[in-house]
């Protein structure tokens, strides 16, 4: 996990990034869930921190908050232009009826569960390596609490929608 410094988007850091998907994508899923400073994992997904601001405990503006989301916001867009000129224009998947889902008690796999409780979207290319999808996001899990630039990889089936157009 890299540590976000204002201002300080770099191309280097960027294929650093770009590697790490990299190898989300082609290493296995664990066979027990874990959690760890740079992510967590189960059998059928793994998510990774790539970057995380500091936290905001003392930002009663909210200035630290928004130049870190710029931060983080601009390795996300240029994550994004480089994954779209190798595969195309992601989906982009509304994570808040997933959050509901939850929340109400159905069932929802994972990784998508743990992302729709720390942002209420995502950017997805489906079928990446066989059976298996990549998404980015930032998320938050409160408000005091870092921002982090998210890769996440799940079985293609996470994506599909059930009876009830919630995977």
């Amino acid at each position: 996990m890299t540590t976000a410094e204002s201002g300080s988007f770099s191309r280097a850091t960027l294929e650093e990034y770009l590697s790490l998907i990299d190898e989300l994508l082609a290493q296995p899923f664990p066979e027990a869930n874990f959690h760890d400073d740079t992510g967590c994992g189960g059998p059928e997904h793994r998510v990774r921190i790539l970057r995380a601001s500091q936290e905001f405990w003392d930002d009663d503006d909210g200035q630290a908050a928004r130049e870190a989301d710029a931060d983080l916001r601009a390795y996300l867009d240029a994550l994004i232009a480089a994954l779209t000129a190798r595969w195309g224009e992601p989906l982009v998947i509304d994570l808040l009826p997933y959050l509901r889902a939850g929340l109400e008690g159905e069932a929802v796999s994972e990784p998508i569960n743990c992302l729709s409780q720390l942002t209420g979207s995502m950017r997805a290319w489906p079928d990446r390596a066989p059976g298996r999808w990549l998404g980015l996001a930032i998320g938050q899990w409160d408000k005091e609490l870092p921002l982090e630039l998210l890769a996440a990889v799940g079985q293609t089936l996470a994506l599909e929608p059930n009876e009830s157009g919630r995977s």
